[in-house]
């Protein structure tokens, strides 16, 4: 069997019981802290560690492409645009490279649009298995009045969201409005019904470390099925110490009520090599379940450009111009 196929087999697809969440527990919200100097040095080992070559760098790199939410969320999105993403979703890897890695069937995690796109998403998809997440309550800054908010994440999953990628409310992280947050966060949860929700912190705008693993643990208990950085609209989006402070979050909520929770770092993956570090920094922290997209999924666009590109290198030793590999 092939480095490749070994790498991407999927693991035997044993159905996971959702986080259910759990009572909201303040004492253990005030034990959690963060150490930012010794996050920072962790982080930057990842940074700085030597990539791995050839079939190994493939296969990752396949597998990276499996755990993407395939993104557009631009003001001008048009059915067609949506449609030729989802066409991407199906083969996001062009067919003769697929022939020369040896695979078939490689289809992305998921594809993410606004509310207005779901129903052309979920016509574009039908027969995939790909599900369409939708961001909602009130996507980017998640100020619009609270019932208004529950009501959308109700309508994107009547129209045939199986996800649903919700906001916080900053505010509540700013002046430690634990009780608020977590309040929130449940009834997000409670408006899913079936539907998973990936609750994003848009931890750039959440002052510290610190507040980062409190809010990750708060949605957690709330119920979260996935916690995730960013909209991809802050200033600072994902960052490999963001991302160790949540992913350890995850695993002390593992640990203490045997439960997964998902991972997704979205805004500013753009390139393969960063995909490599993020897919080694879930291993490394949480183990080889967390990197089926059940549990990891990258939230990006570009990134996928780049990583075909990267996949033609290997098998021809020569790159291709970005524009023959197009988004859509």
């Amino acid at each position: 069997m092939s480095t490749l196929t070994q790498t991407n087999m999927q693991l035997p697809q044993v159905h996971l019981p959702r986080n259910p969440g759990m009572a909201l527990d303040l004492d253990w919200v005030a034990r959690v802290q963060a150490n930012t100097s010794a996050i920072e040095r962790r982080a930057a080992t990842l940074s700085g560690r030597r990539s791995v070559k050839k079939d190994y760098q493939a296969a990752w790199l396949v597998k990276a492409v499996t755990c993407i939410d395939l993104t557009t969320l631009s003001g001008d999105d048009t059915k067609g645009r949506v449609q030729r993403l989802c066409a991407k979703a199906r083969q996001p890897i062009r067919a003769d490279l697929q022939d020369a890695l040896g695979l078939s069937g490689i289809q992305t995690g998921a594809i993410c649009v606004y509310h207005d796109m779901i129903e052309t998403a979920v016509s574009a998809l039908e027969g995939s298995g790909i599900p369409v997440a939708a961001v909602s309550t009130g996507f980017p800054a998640g100020l619009s009045p609270f019932h208004l908010r529950v009501a959308e994440i109700e309508e994107s999953v009547k129209a045939g969201a199986r996800e649903i990628d919700i906001v916080i409310s900053r505010r509540h992280v700013l002046t430690q409005n634990w009780q608020a947050l977590y309040d929130e966060m449940k009834a997000f949860r409670a408006a899913c019904g079936d539907a998973h929700v990936k609750a994003i912190l848009a931890t750039g705008e959440l002052g510290s470390l610190r507040n980062v693993a409190r809010a990750s643990l708060i949605c957690m208990m709330a119920g979260a099925d996935f916690i995730k950085t960013s909209t991809g609209k802050e200033s600072v989006n994902a960052t490999l110490p963001v991302s160790l402070v949540m992913i350890r979050a995850i695993r002390d909520y593992f640990d203490a009520t045997g439960y997964h929770v998902g991972y997704k770092p979205a805004g500013g993956i753009s390139k393969a090599k960063d995909a490599i570090t993020y897919l080694a920094l879930m291993k490394d922290e949480l183990g080889h379940r967390w990197l089926q997209p059940d549990l990891f999924r990258f939230g990006a666009s570009s990134l996928l450009n780049d990583i075909e590109r990267q996949l033609e290198h290997h098998i021809t030793g020569a790159y291709s111009a970005s524009y023959r590999h197009p988004m859509g």
